[in-house]
């Protein structure tokens, strides 16, 4: 494996994604959740430019093509996990995330079990735009849960506000993030069933 910018981006973001979850190990709300989001977004802008740079000088490996879905799907899992549980598991937030988690667990076991034939589960646009719903909702999910802590001086839920919406930017920043979330888990429900559709004939006993 070469140590090429497009690799060390990569690998870099798959780093960044525990990082995520350190923030609030170190340091004190609402720093933590500006530094969480800022890491969240940097790493996220990585994930154009590591396929963008492979492809524009000719760089493209079998290191980086098995660690970028990796690091999206850390990247995920982890910010999720940790928005989740400083909202106060609010249903609203739960349902799409309990989606968005099953799938991605889903379809990776799915790629495990066709071992040599995971080629027919190449990734698309539509998920490739999935990836892109899912990070734009968490980075805004982020910055309302930052803004509700300074507003509220507490831990919020996602999309509870204590003063009206139209007055609140944490109110505006978390009900847009929940719609955002919920548009996320919509696409990510559809390319699982795109996913087990390709798959179907492959599960099947032979006779």
């Amino acid at each position: 494996m070469r140590w090429t910018v497009p690799n060390i981006l990569t690998t870099m973001r798959l780093l960044a994604a525990p990082g995520v979850a350190v923030m609030f190990l170190y340091f004190n709300r609402p720093w933590a959740d500006w530094l969480a989001l800022a890491l969240f977004v940097t790493a996220a802008i990585t994930d154009f430019f590591d396929g963008y740079l492979a492809r524009l000088w000719k760089q493209e490996s079998r290191y980086g093509a098995m660690l970028d879905p990796i690091a999206d799907k850390a990247m995920v899992v982890i910010a999720i996990m940790v928005i989740t549980g400083y909202s106060g598991m609010n249903p609203w937030l739960i349902l799409p995330a309990t989606v968005i988690l099953f799938r991605e667990v889903f379809v990776s076991g799915l790629r495990e079990f066709l071992g040599d034939k995971s080629h027919h589960l190449k990734v698309t646009r539509l998920a490739k735009w999935k990836t892109t719903a899912q990070m734009i909702a968490i980075a805004v999910l982020f910055l309302g849960t930052g803004l509700a802590y300074l507003e509220a001086g507490r831990p919020p839920r996602a999309g509870e506000g204590d003063v009206p919406v139209n007055i609140s930017h944490a109110a505006v920043a978390n009900w847009i993030g929940l719609a955002l979330i919920w548009a996320a888990a919509g696409l990510t429900a559809v390319t699982g069933w795109d996913y087990l559709r390709k798959a179907a004939p492959f599960l099947k006993d032979t006779p």
